[in-house]
């Protein structure tokens, strides 16, 4: 059901029935490793290409979260996946493996939560029973695209972020025990004229506000509705400016709720620079740690919003802005 002006709110409260998160060796060694179900030792998961690592992530993260809501794959009715590659080659590529009807999105890093948003509008609806929303990036895939390949060993600037290797994947269900999807705010893309594609925290951080405050004001929530609003990828730059902009703004969201995933899934002296950044960083702790705590009665509501920065390599050529976006989705024990 439509509520104000940009979000959802699911009257039938689908139920996130499982969901699974698989990582890589540089995850593993992070602040939130036991919240993996699946970690690997190298990058390559003895793949030939770095693409089809990515790939594969993507594939047992699906499998394994069907495995634990206890169903077969042809009881999935939608899989709703995209990723930061060419043509969402590792979602598509994956969705042909799984073998179920296929949805994709590209929302760049807020793939996460536009896909569980989605998910769940299906199965509130009637439209699904269920549904499975995932997404997936690798270090090395983005670097060659966007940026520099590994192997050329460019210099970073302080803001750059470290894009994380994994996959997240979720099953939204009609009935059954877990946590709840109970709104979504679908975000407007907002271009602050930030063209330095080593600074992504800055270019979402407005993106994130917007989506935060239009939140609150379609739901009419007071600001301490949720125990804790992670936001997906901003990064120590990004978080910083996004704190700013709410005190400007008179918006009384406290520090201690305001987390951000790209701060919790790495130690600090991993040397991620600003923090952790790619479509699997809000996916990975979202769907393992946050839902975990959840679980475990840690929280009764949360606020997950994650945002994505619409750039490509040809855009960014043309001397184009960054424009970004991002979706909350709200989910309670």
């Amino acid at each position: 059901m439509l509520q104000g002006h940009q979000s959802w709110v699911f009257t039938n409260r689908p139920v996130i029935l499982a969901s699974a998160t698989v990582g890589g060796p540089f995850e593993a060694q992070g602040k939130i490793a036991e919240d993996f179900d699946l970690l690997y030792g190298d990058i390559w998961l003895q793949q030939d290409s770095f693409e089809k690592a990515e790939k594969k992530m993507m594939e047992d993260a699906c499998d394994t979260a069907i495995k634990k809501a206890g169903i077969q794959k042809g009881d999935i009715n939608f899989f709703i996946a995209g990723d930061l590659m060419n043509q969402i080659i590792s979602s598509s590529f994956s969705a042909r493996t799984v073998g179920v009807p296929y949805l994709g999105i590209f929302g760049a890093c807020s793939t996460s939560m536009e896909g569980l948003a989605l998910a769940a509008q299906l199965v509130d609806s009637g439209a699904a029973k269920y549904a499975m929303a995932g997404t997936c990036s690798h270090n090395a895939t983005a670097e060659k695209q966007f940026r520099y390949p590994t192997e050329y060993g460019s210099q970073k600037p302080p803001t750059a972020q470290w894009t994380v290797t994994g996959a997240g994947v979720a099953i939204v269900a009609a009935s059954g025990a877990g946590p709840r999807v109970t709104a979504a705010t679908v975000g407007r893309v907002v271009d602050m004229g930030i063209t330095d594609p080593f600074n992504m925290g800055a270019a979402m951080a407005p993106a994130a506000v917007d989506t935060i405050t239009a939140h609150f004001r379609d739901l009419q929530l007071p600001f301490d509705h949720y125990d804790l609003i992670a936001t997906g990828d901003l990064g120590q730059i990004g978080h910083s400016i996004a704190k700013d902009l709410f005190a400007k703004h008179e918006i009384p969201i406290s520090d201690e709720r305001l987390t951000d995933c790209g701060l919790l899934i790495y130690n600090e002296d991993q040397q991620v620079i600003a923090g952790g950044s790619g479509c699997a960083c809000c996916a990975t702790v979202t769907y393992g740690h946050l839902i975990r705590r959840l679980r475990q009665g840690e929280w009764k509501r949360i606020l997950v919003v994650a945002t994505g920065a619409l750039l490509s390599p040809l855009s960014f050529q043309q001397n184009e802005t960054i424009p970004c976006i991002a979706h909350a989705v709200a989910i309670e024990q």
